[in-house]
């Protein structure tokens, strides 16, 4: 008790010279004796109230004093010193009075601090609310920051309500039962109704919860809501604070239950409800829709594509991603096999018309597959999955397959008169950087079909300071690993081996493994080059690397992924994802090299593949029977003398396949396969179809200086920069589509005032739009006006878009516009 008067006396002395002390209960004189303060006079008044008067007001006007009376305060009447004590202070011994002089409280907040008393007797509170308090403090202030210690949170309603929905989520209830405890309650739903609009007899959070789903869900479908802003405001802060995800997506499981969201959604069209995402029932609906949409073909794919771009700003998307972009590709996949015809009158047209376009096809097949397998639901996405499989299979590859057939049936010789073949490949793409004393640093990936490589290309101009150029080659014939990794190094005469395996020499020596495709390169290049595995570079660190490219001109970095994948039984199903996997390793890596100042990257193939994520019929298998002197057979080819022909397959020499030697091949017609145990039947080549046998030559450089920059954001229709409303409508325009180079630019917006107070509730927008229609590219966005708006009624507001600072959680101003708060006065009556 000493220690605790002590301080409060010392605190009171900080800011007054007379302290008066009037001990009600006569039981503190000895406290009063054994006090010692510094160069404090403790005087005892006892009917010498004139002298001491005297003494303090005119002998010793600058000293402090305490002036003690052993019993109650006197009537005013009676009290000769009251125009010195009203002129001073009052030092009060109750257990309010020391309660508030610990906090530095004047007299104003006794009613509050007698009314939850319970809350002040213990210390840890008392520490904690003493540290929130301000000398400007209103009631209303003091009772927010009670409310803050027992829900530790900060002293600002929306965390207030946020930390107890996080409890209600989480089925706890301590910090509600300390407010009940400590009577605060009331207060909290007093203030909960002056500021959202909550009423109810019997309010609770769970109630209240509720009410801000159902209310935030009608204003967003019927226009209507029995909150105030402010409540739909906290609600889409709520939603978007990744801190309470999980409370958040608890909570709006639970309501979409309560409130019968379902049953609400199947009476609603897909428009309505494309810009809400409160319940995740409505990602399941829109996206059930798309499906039908897709399958019935009563929308067009670009119409697909913005709706699914609208839902990236959902809540859910990062649970629903694989599924809409599974369904983005398939409507992409429809649209483009209906566009494409695939006629051809050569071999050499059939080539270019897979380069120009019918690369794409298979492209968008792949992505659907690989979203398909991610988003796991294969149920939901069977009719999908049947109707995309039979397209592709049916219209695409097998047509395709039996089109480029008769047109080699037709030639003579293995060619396209305007496309490389593989054998040329060391001739044609790296001895020009040798001749120029440049180095040259190139990556084969097993496997890496063309239309992998151009996504490849896609990804590689969008980074800083690179570019890529994609042409094909035509791979040796079979289209099989050894020859396809002979082709690409310098060599006279390539040929096949006898020796059963399907070998390949080339000028005499065997191109079997990494050791030996080694000496051949470095034997061609004077010592000056090198052939390695990439996984053996990755785990060099940079000095290992650069002291490999001083010693080389040219070397060879085999990687293998998709291959190695899909040429097994058990693991060809992940062929498509092994294929996804292969662009962001080849990234990397490229990467990695470009860092040891590597500039001019080449990126080929061995071969291509043929993939169907589906079980094969029998069709898919060839009826022929290899028969002759067969040495090696496959899936898709036969190695052999004395081959007996058949209409089933294609027979060629190897002089006719720019090969040495007698040995003669055969490949199934068009996309079958020949029958072979032990071997996957879907991830196959060897053959001759344009997607085993167009392979790609992706040559990158990397410039000196940056060439990328964010496409930029105009803010249209601002001749009116009043607002009127609750609410402030925006028009935001992309002023061109993004590219390679131009890249999309992410930014949140926000209402601000001049002191950079948040008055609104924000949103979060992706500008990646590729259309070059500009009405495709503008976004429309309405944000709320919380009550603090009513604070700056007739001064400027500042419309902020803001942009992540890379790699932190901070943002940057981008851009700011200025806007007037001028509300009527007659929205506060009720009429």
């Amino acid at each position: 008790m000493s220690n605790r008067i002590k301080a409060n006396l010392t605190k009171l002395f900080k800011s007054n010279r007379i302290v008066f002390w009037y001990d009600d209960n006569k039981d503190l004189r000895d406290e009063f004796e054994a006090l010692e303060l510094d160069d404090i006079e403790k005087i005892v008044l006892d009917n010498n109230e004139f002298g001491v008067k005297y003494r303090i007001l005119r002998e010793e006007p600058k000293q402090q004093f305490l002036l003690y009376h052993e019993g109650p305060e006197p009537d005013y009447l009676d009290n000769w010193l009251l125009d010195v004590q009203l002129a001073h202070t009052q030092f009060k011994t109750d257990q309010i009075s020391i309660w508030l002089s610990e906090l530095a409280l004047s007299p104003d907040f006794e009613e509050v601090l007698r009314a939850h008393a319970s809350f002040f007797e213990s210390d840890s509170r008392m520490q904690a609310l003493k540290s929130l308090i301000e000398r400007e403090d209103t009631v209303a202030d003091l009772e927010l920051k009670m409310l803050a210690v027992c829900t530790k949170s900060d002293p600002i309603l929306d965390l207030i309500i946020e930390a107890l929905l996080k409890e209600l989520a989480e089925d706890k209830n301590d910090k509600l039962i300390m407010l009940q405890k400590y009577g605060l309650e009331d207060v909290l739903w007093k203030k909960v109704r002056g500021i959202y609009g909550y009423q109810n007899d019997e309010p609770s959070i769970r109630d209240f919860a509720i009410e801000l789903f159902q209310s935030s869900y009608e204003l967003s479908t019927k226009g209507t809501s029995s909150l105030l802003p402010d409540a739909l405001v906290f609600f889409k802060r709520w939603k978007d604070n990744r801190k309470q995800k999980e409370a958040f997506e608890v909570l709006s499981d639970k309501c979409a239950t309560i409130l019968s969201i379902e049953n609400d959604l199947n009476d609603r069209d897909l428009d309505s409800v494309l810009d809400v995402d409160y319940f995740k029932l409505i990602d399941l609906r829109i996206i059930s829709d798309l499906i039908n949409k897709v399958l019935n073909s009563d929308v067009t794919s670009d119409k697909v594509s913005v709706w699914v771009r609208q839902r990236r700003q959902s809540h859910w998307y990062s649970s629903f991603e694989h599924m809409y972009q599974a369904i983005d590709y398939a409507a992409q996949f429809i649209h483009q096999l209906n566009q494409v015809d695939l006629t051809m009158s050569s071999l050499t047209d059939g080539v270019e018309c897979y380069r120009d376009s019918w690369f794409r096809v298979d492209q968008l097949y792949r992505k659907y597959v690989y979203h398909k397998i991610k988003a796991d639901q294969p149920t939901l996405l069977g009719q999908l999955t049947e109707k995309v499989q039979g397209l592709y299979s049916n219209n695409y590859l097998l047509q395709l397959g039996n089109n480029f057939s008769e047109t080699i049936h037709k030639g003579d010789e293995w060619r396209a008169d305007s496309i490389p073949l593989q054998s040329s490949f060391f001739e044609r793409y790296v001895r020009p950087f040798i001749t120029s004393n440049k180095k040259v640093y190139v990556i084969i990936s097993d496997a890496l079909r063309y239309e992998i490589a151009d996504e490849l290309k896609q990804k590689i101009r969008q980074e800083d300071r690179f570019s890529a150029e994609l042409t094909p080659m035509l791979s040796m014939l079979p289209s099989y690993t050894q020859l396809g990794m002979a082709a690409l190094l310098p060599h006279q005469k390539l040929s096949l081996a006898e020796d059963g395996k399907g070998s390949v020499i080339i000028d005499g020596t065997s191109t079997q493994g990494t050791e030996q495709r080694h000496k051949i390169l470095n034997n061609a290049l004077n010592g000056r080059g090198l052939a390695i595995q990439s996984d053996k570079f990755k785990q060099m660190d940079r000095p290992e690397r650069r002291e490999l490219f001083k010693d080389n001109d040219v070397i060879y970095f085999y990687h293998n992924r998709i291959d190695h994948t899909g040429d097994k039984l058990k693991s060809e199903g992940e062929a498509f994802v092994a294929a996804q996997d292969t662009v962001e390793e080849l990234i990397d890596m490229i990467k990695k090299l470009a860092a040891t100042n590597a500039y001019n990257i080449l990126i080929t193939a061995d071969h291509g593949f043929i993939y169907q994520n589906n079980e094969l019929d029998e069709s898919d298998f060839s009826m022929a029977l290899p028969d002759g002197d067969i040495m090696t057979s496959a899936r898709r080819f036969i190695l052999g003398k004395g081959l007996a022909e058949s209409p089933s397959l294609h027979h060629f020499t190897s002089s006719q396949l720019g090969l040495e030697g007698d040995i003669e091949v055969q490949v199934p017609t068009s996309i079958n396969r020949l029958r072979l145990k032990g071997s996957g039947s879907r991830f196959v080549h060897g053959g001759a179809s344009l997607q085993e046998v167009v392979v790609p030559v992706l040559a990158i450089n990397k410039a000196r200086e940056s060439d990328v920059r964010l496409v930029d954001i105009e803010v249209l229709k601002r001749q009116n920069s009043l607002i009127t409303s609750g609410q402030l409508g925006i028009m935001l325009y992309q002023s061109e589509p993004v590219t390679d180079k131009v890249q999309p630019r992410v930014v949140r917006l926000g209402l601000y005032t001049k002191e950079g107070e948040l008055i609104s509730d924000t949103r979060e927008i992706n500008f990646d739009i590729r259309s070059d229609n500009a009405r495709d590219r503008e976004e429309r966005v309405q944000l709320l006006l919380s009550h603090e708006a009513d604070n700056y009624n007739g001064m400027d507001v500042f419309l902020k878009l803001e942009e992540k600072v890379p790699g932190t959680s901070k943002y940057k101003e981008y851009q700011s516009f200025t806007y007037t708060i001028r509300r009527s006065f007659t929205r506060d009556f009720d009429f």
